[in-house]
C-alpha cells in the first residue's frame, strides 16, 4: 500500500521462514501467497510458481480456503489467456460462494492480463470493478491498470480520474516504485515533451526498484510513444529493451506485444 518494495521483499522473506522455521501449517499458506505475489511483480515468475504447489498442499493439508492471490497475479503476468481467464474465474467463483468479499481484486489480475493482450476495453471494465473498492496495496496497481486501458480505449477523462486518484498515494510515499508509477502513467495523459520527460523519469526511478515488469512497461509505453510520433530508432531501442526483458522474465503478452510494435517500426525479432 505505500509503495514499499525493499521493505516487503524483506517482510514476505520473514514471514515464511517464522511460518516454516515454527511449523505453523496454518499460517504458511498466508506467508507463501504473499510471497508469491511479491516473485509475480519483480518478475520472477519461476519462482513463484514453485511456490504455488508448496501453497496448494499445505492448504490442502490444513483445510485453508484463501484465493489464490499469489498465483493468480503469476498467471496474469505470464499472460495466457486460456490458462489466466480460467483461473480468474474459478476464483471469483470461490470466494463468491465463501461470501470473500475481497475475492473482487482478482479482477486485478484480469485487468493485467487485458492491458498485455491489448484488450483494453474489457481491461478498463475489470479495472473500474476493483476501482470501486479501496483494498489496502491492490487499489494503487489497479489504478495504474485503469488509467492505461482509459487511455488506450480513448477514455481520457477517466483515466485523468484514476491517475488523481493514484497519485495522492503515490505522493504520499514518495519511493522510486510510487513515483516511478505515476510518472509512467501521467506520461500516458501528456503531450510533447512532458510526456517525454515523464517516462524518462518512469524508467529511471522504476530501474532503481526490484520491479522489473515495472520498468519493462515503461520502456514499452515509451517505445510505442516513440513509434507514434515517427521516431523509429529511438523507438526500437526501447521496445527491444521491453521486449528482451519481457521475454526473459517470461511476461509473454506483454512481449508480443512489445514484438509487434517493433515490427511497425519495421525491426525484425523472432515470436
Amino acid at each position: 500500500a505505500v509503495w514499499d518494495d525493499e521493505t516487503w521483499h524483506i517482510l514476505a522473506s520473514r514471514h515464511v521462514k517464522l511460518a516454516r522455521d515454527a511449523g505453523a501449517l496454518s499460517e504458511l499458506p498466508l506467508a507463501v501467497r504473499s510471497r508469491i505475489l511479491l516473485h509475480a511483480h519483480a518478475g520472477e515468475l519461476a519462482e513463484g510458481e514453485a511456490l504455488i504447489a508448496e501453497a496448494q498442499a499445505v492448504a490442502d493439508a490444513t483445510g485453508s480456503q484463501l484465493g489464490p492471490y499469489g498465483a493468480l497475479a503469476v498467471t496474469a503476468f505470464r499472460g495466457r489467456e486460456a490458462e489466466a481467464t480460467e483461473v480468474i474465474q474459478a476464483t471469483m467463483d470461490g470466494v463468491t460462494s465463501r461470501g470473500e468479499g475481497r475475492g473482487v481484486t482478482s479482477q486485478y489480475a484480469a485487468a493485467l492480463l487485458y492491458n498485455g493482450l491489448g484488450h483494453y476495453d474489457e481491461a478498463l471494465a475489470a479495472a473500474e470493478l476493483v476501482c470501486e473498492y479501496d483494498d489496502i496495496g491492490v487499489l494503487g496497481w489497479s489504478l495504474t491498470e485503469l488509467v492505461e486501458a482509459a487511455v488506450r480505449s480513448g477514455q481520457p477523462a477517466r483515466a485523468s480520474d484514476a491517475l488523481q486518484r493514484l497519485s495522492a498515494t503515490t505522493r504520499a510515499s514518495g519511493t522510486d516504485w510510487a513515483l516511478g508509477t505515476e510518472a509512467r502513467s501521467r506520461a500516458l495523459l501528456s503531450e510533447g515533451q512532458a510526456a517525454e520527460n515523464c517516462y524518462r523519469e518512469a524508467i529511471e526511478r522504476l530501474g532503481r526498484t526490484r520491479m522489473r515488469p515495472a520498468v519493462a512497461r515503461a520502456q514499452l509505453l515509451y517505445g510505442e510513444w516513440l513509434r507514434r510520433k515517427n521516431r523509429r530508432q529511438d523507438a526500437r531501442a526501447q521496445l527491444r529493451t521491453a521486449h528482451g526483458l519481457f521475454t526473459t522474465m517470461g511476461i509473454e503478452a506483454f512481449a508480443e506485444r512489445a514484438r509487434r510494435e517493433l515490427l511497425a517500426t519495421g525491426d525484425t525479432v523472432r515470436k
